[in-house]
């Protein structure tokens, strides 16, 4: 969850980690340190911002050509300066920055204190640049010296290290976090994510588990953990350095989900063809037959992944007409699922690096099924774990708070589904390009919504001082009550709940007075009378109430305080237009309160570690 940025070349370090730190920020993270190696290893740390640390270094006329840098997001330890990254040895000739965690840290610490080493921090992370010291002086080789330290470390972690012994290198290793190399012209680069690397080359390449590189400014090495050389090709990457950019919004949130039209044609074009009614997903690299024969499904995600696949499950049990069951991936790992060989396991995370979406991928596989991993970023770690992909094409997500990834992935779930109705003969071919149309037509509708945000703007203007939000939906309605009250807390820190409307009398209702209001997704379906039902019982109680309606609905608005209208579509595609206007009254929410909507306090973009 935190952000690791190195840099080998030929120019200033401390310049290009500082700006690559900057493009990490929106993963959460509360304190920033820098190691730059000239002579002797410079080292400086802080809690705050980047800017901070650039105000701290800004006269130490640091020259240094190879340097480290890191955003911690606290773990072990409190956020303070000596718990911050990069960590040192005793001598201080070795400084590594460290994502993820150690965790037999306490066994490997009590070890070396007893060999006489003091430890400064409280963090798991400082037992690795002691490790690394106690093995040179064994050794007298710093990559020996390395792959003796991780051969001891238990957990998840990426690590890049620089040492005064060998001041022309960056070590750098991966298992179960991720690391990206950049490679340009006499120089290379080394960071958790692929946006900082960007605005300087768009060469690239994936560490893989188990896997460590040593990068000069002119060369690159790959190796496993036996110190085997292994092939290793770069890729080009196809993410615009535009979309690293706000451009004219003030948050990545707001232009995300101005994006979300692009995002769903980049996704829908080229694989479903209205023409025909053929939805074409080469990319999962299943045959029919693998398809056919199974005959449950599980859908395992964390987060607005999660709710994205109860969306899933709506489709695919009408149409495609197989069981199906969405799993808390978290949850998932650590019982003892009933899986085989005739499951689909379907894996949703935007990033592909979620730790605990991996560990389910991990168990499914390990049981025997069959796992296609629905996600955003090629390359990615479960891209390469799971059987085949469907990849969602909404592009680089700055924002934390998710939003085009949402909206990509019901739109590839619902392409999945009609590829699989179509397989098992279960829908003509009328019918989807029926659906498929309506497919096409949902980026224009989100259009309209944007036509309606002067109003949403005032909406929340009325209601963004209240502390608690109740969201309610029935059917494919309530994992968008779900998703609605997941972008209220996250990013305006109001308490908001969703619940499905039918279970309001089995506690919700207790809490429904006049301050709390009630965000109700009412559109016309056959959950419709039901949903009228529940609003009264909210007003009966002097409840307040923001309907999400169909346009056209015109009787509800003397059921409700205020309304926002979406337009009227295929009942399993009003998920994605409804959970628009609840996006944007998160964001205005969050604005109005003075939240830094890209940056919502103690949440990271990607949850790489358990």
């Amino acid at each position: 969850m935190c952000g690791i940025f190195a840099y080998i070349g030929n120019r200033p370090a401390v310049n290009v980690i500082i700006s690559g730190l900057k493009k990490l920020e929106y993963r959460g993270y509360d304190s920033i340190g820098i190691s730059t190696l000239e002579d002797t290893l410079f080292t400086y740390k802080c809690v705050g911002k980047v800017s901070e640390m650039q105000d701290t270094i800004a006269d130490k006329h640091l020259v240094g050509t190879i340097g480290i840098g890191h955003t911690r997001w606290a773990t072990h330890g409190e956020p303070t300066e000596i718990n911050a990254h990069p960590h040192l040895d005793e001598s201080s000739k070795f400084s590594i920055v460290h994502n993820g965690i150690i965790e037999n840290y306490m066994v490997l610490k009590k070890e070396l204190e007893t060999e006489g080493i003091k430890f400064l921090s409280q963090t798991d992370s400082e037992v690795i640049p002691h490790l690394i010291a106690k093995n040179y002086k064994i050794t007298k080789n710093l990559e020996k010296a390395f792959l003796k330290t991780i051969a001891v470390l238990e957990g998840a972690y990426a690590i890049c290290l620089i040492s005064e012994y060998e001041p022309d290198k960056i070590f750098a290793v991966r298992k179960g976090s991720p690391l990206i190399i950049g490679v340009g012209k006499d120089e290379c680069f080394c960071s958790s994510d692929i946006s900082p690397i960007l605005k300087h080359t768009k060469q690239i390449l994936y560490l893989d588990e188990n896997e460590y590189a040593i990068l000069t400014k002119d060369h690159l090495d790959v190796k496993d953990f036996q110190g085997n050389l292994l092939p290793k090709e770069l890729t080009k990457s196809a993410i615009n350095i535009e979309d690293v950019s706000k451009g004219s919004y003030d948050f990545f949130m707001m232009k995300e989900i101005h994006e979300q039209p692009e995002s769903i044609i980049r996704t829908i074009e080229d694989r479903c063809l209205v023409e025909t009614g053929e939805v074409m997903l080469h990319s999962i690299n299943v045959s029919f037959n693998q398809l056919l024969s199974i005959n449950r499904i599980v859908i395992t995600a964390c987060g607005t992944s999660l709710h994205a696949g109860l969306v899933g499950e709506f489709f695919l049990e009408k149409f495609a007409q197989i069981p199906v069951e969405v799993e808390y991936a978290a949850e998932f790992r650590y019982r003892n699922p009933i899986i085989d060989s005739k499951t689909l396991v379907l894996a949703i995370s935007q990033s592909g690096e979620t730790a605990d979406t991996l560990a389910a991928v991990a168990e499914a596989k390990s049981k025997g099924a069959l796992v296609i991993a629905i996600c955003n970023v090629q390359g990615s770690t479960i891209t390469r774990e799971a059987n085949g992909v469907i990849y969602t094409k909404a592009g680089l997500e700055i924002g934390v708070a998710s939003t085009k990834a949402f909206t990509a992935q019901i739109t590839a779930l619902y392409m999945f589904t009609i590829y699989m109705a179509r397989i098992k003969w279960l829908i003509s071919k009328e019918t989807r390009k029926h659906l498929i149309k309506q497919l096409y037509n949902i980026p224009s509708l989100i259009k309209e919504i944007f036509l309606s945000e002067d109003h949403i703007y005032k909406i929340a203007c009325k209601y963004y001082k209240y502390d608690h939000f109740l969201y309610l939906g029935r059917g494919i309605g309530f994992p968008v009550a779900l998703e609605g009250a997941l972008k209220m807390k996250e990013i305006s820190y109001i308490h908001a709940e969703g619940y499905s409307a039918a279970e309001m009398k089995h506690g919700p209702i207790a809490l429904i007075d006049e301050n709390m209001p009630v965000v109700v997704i009412a559109l016309k379906g056959r959950s419709y009378e039901k949903i009228l039902s529940n609003i009264a019982e909210v007003k009966a109680r002097k409840g307040q109430v923001i309907a999400i309606a169909t346009k056209g609905d015109i009787s509800i608005l003397e059921k409700v305080d205020d309304v926002i209208y979406i337009p009227d579509t295929e009942e399993e595609l009003t998920a994605i237009l409804a959970v628009v206007p609840l996006q944007l009254l998160a964001y205005y929410a969050a604005v109005l309160r003075g939240c830094h909507v890209d940056q919502p306090r103690n949440l990271a973009k990607s949850v790489t570690v358990e």
